[in-house]
């Protein structure tokens, strides 16, 4: 890893899913040399959809640069992603970053920011038919990198993810380091993680639940679309 300060950008957002965020923020927070701002577009207090509140969140504004810009995704993603100062702030930032990266619907945000035209992207199962109307080329992976853009599928996906880019700055070593002292064995009780493999009632069951959603939710992903 370089000598210079490596500085990670995290930026969050109201309604964003908090594992999406602190899963890779605990990696990016023990890379040795690596600055890790967490920010808003407002600054202070970001509530989750979980309830949980991260206080004290540093204005987008306020940082003048990043070499790597990280945005969460979360059932407000596509909200965020009509959110125009936010957008105008996370552009900036992209501008001088080395990596530009997301876990799950924030891909969607990369996405709105014009940010996958033409590059390969993953996004959480449920919602990945909405990257192609950002130019983007929908990806199954867990992980995918195409350039400097490194994307994480849904939610869980945020730790293997953050491991990638954790190798990436500092190298194999480092980033095996930092799955041994998290402990970072996933064994899921069920096969159910991946529609691929769930039961497919259980994939009903999901689908079914998701529903009153979908229209919405596309709706959103195309007014962003149609501001590119």
């Amino acid at each position: 890893m370089a000598e210079a300060e490596f500085v990670i950008v995290e930026t969050l957002y109201p309604g964003m899913t908090q594992l999406d965020f602190t899963g890779p923020h605990t990696v990016f927070s023990r890379i040795p040399g690596a600055r890790v701002l967490v920010a808003s577009e407002p600054g202070g207090p970001i509530e989750s959809d979980g309830g949980l509140v991260f206080a004290g969140t540093r204005r987008m504004a306020e940082i003048d640069r990043c070499d790597l810009l990280f945005v969460p995704g979360g059932f407000a993603a596509t909200e965020v992603a009509n959110d125009e100062a936010f957008l105008r702030e996370f552009r900036r930032l992209a501008a001088s970053a080395r990596y530009l990266t997301s876990v799950c619907t924030g891909s969607l945000v990369l996405g709105a920011a014009g940010l996958l035209k033409g590059r390969r992207a993953a996004c959480h199962w449920a919602w990945r038919q909405l990257l192609p109307l950002f130019g983007a080329i929908a990806d199954p992976a867990r992980v995918v990198r195409d350039g400097n853009i490194i994307t994480g599928g849904g939610v869980t996906a945020g730790i293997d993810f953050a491991l990638v880019v954790a190798a990436e700055i500092g190298g194999d070593e480092l980033a095996q380091a930092l799955q041994l002292a998290l402990e970072y064995a996933p064994e899921p009780p069920f096969a159910a993680g991946r529609p691929e493999t769930a039961p497919a009632e259980i994939v009903a069951l999901v689908r079914a639940r998701l529903a009153p959603q979908i229209a919405e939710r596309t709706a959103a992903a195309e007014r962003a679309a149609a501001r590119l």
